[in-house]
């Protein structure tokens, strides 16, 4: 059986056949996606073509929507079956895309409880198959055991710095993070900051951003990668809204969210959001468990103080950690193999 299309090395590494770099799709909010759009639509036209002349048995679209979705209607319409796995997330904001979805897919899988429901509501074929990082994430972390692999200081309150995993994240926070970081050292002097970075281009910049800031010296310890253990290591955690907040409530570290994008993504942004708000730990709570600081909300100042307030709230630090385990029971569902059983269902319905 061939795997082909669009991945990334750790796909490469199992045999998987990448028609293109899968960094060309790595882009992230309205305006940064704008300046690559007809680089992104041309990879689009392309893939589209040769996959309806190889004519696959099915095509899998992960997450990506907005590149995904108009591929997978195209190929549907000529019989080829398309799952979508990773549901946009229509629960948050553009919630007419549900009929887009109904209209693109075959069936798709999504990762929370929640979203079964509104499929099924609109009459697309759907099932629940968790989170994979639910899986892989222990249930119970050994915090003293990450604190040794990254060599922490003993005895100091630890705190994750996560601003983002691309440079436009960073761009827009790390400048944020970093002197959030020197006013919260100045009410609480024992501590040390860890922040994992996702590429050398984000090391770099964040290593950049710190210097710049030089105020003090800075307790930090950055790391290439190593993100898991950062936050089994941390007491507490600032993070930018996305993934990672997930992260760092399997891993049942109390945080504070932030996030700063483009004014002009923001704008478009906050026009179709109509929850109260936009950290996955909340959507899944129900309520704003976690405090939230978006955009002109998170400055330095006000991140610090949001750190300052979690620290001293052992109540509040306590309701974080309860609900986070009851999340990670509601997501641990066998993921690999729930989704792998769905997929072969699609082929075999398709062959029969």
């Amino acid at each position: 059986m061939l795997f082909a299309g669009i991945g990334g090395p750790r796909m490469l590494a199992q045999g998987f056949q990448s028609q293109f770099p899968m960094e060309k799709l790595s882009v992230r909010g309205y305006a940064e996606v704008l300046m690559h759009y007809h680089e992104i639509m041309g990879i689009r036209r392309r893939l589209g073509k040769a996959m309806l002349a190889e004519r696959p048995d099915l095509f899998i679209g992960v997450d990506s929507s907005d590149f995904n979705l108009g591929l997978e209607a195209r190929l549907k319409e000529a019989g080829i079956p398309a799952i979508h796995y990773v549901s946009p997330s229509v629960w948050a904001w553009r919630g007419w895309r549900v009929r887009k979805i109904a209209r693109s897919v075959t069936h798709i899988l999504v990762m929370f409880p929640f979203e079964e429901p509104l499929y099924q509501k609109a009459g697309v074929p759907v099932t629940y198959v968790g989170h994979p990082l639910a899986d892989v994430i222990p249930l119970a972390p050994n915090k003293e055991e990450a604190r040794a692999q990254l060599r922490l200081p003993a005895g100091k309150l630890i705190i994750a710095l996560l601003p983002g995993s691309r440079r436009s994240e960073l761009h827009y926070m790390a400048s944020s993070f970093v002197l959030a970081a020197h006013r919260f050292r100045q009410e609480v002097h024992d501590v040390h900051f860890v922040c994992p970075t996702a590429t050398r281009e984000t090391r770099d910049m964040f290593e950049r951003t710190v210097h710049e800031h030089q105020r003090t010296d800075l307790p930090l310890t950055l790391l290439f990668g190593h993100s898991h253990d950062a936050l089994a290591a941390a007491d507490l955690a600032l993070v930018a809204s996305g993934t990672a907040t997930l992260e760092t409530a399997l891993f049942k570290t109390p945080m504070v969210i932030a996030y700063r994008q483009s004014p002009i993504t923001w704008a478009m942004m906050r026009s179709m959001l109509y929850l109260p708000y936009v950290g996955m730990p909340n959507i899944l709570a129900g309520e704003r468990l976690v405090p939230e600081l978006l955009q002109d909300e998170a400055t330095p100042a006000a991140l610090a103080a949001a750190l300052l307030a979690l620290l001293r709230d052992t109540a509040a630090q306590k309701r974080q950690v309860e609900r986070f385990h009851d999340f990670h029971h509601l997501l641990r569902q066998n993921t690999a193999e729930k989704a792998a059983d769905a997929v072969l269902k699609v082929m075999d319905h398709g062959r029969a």
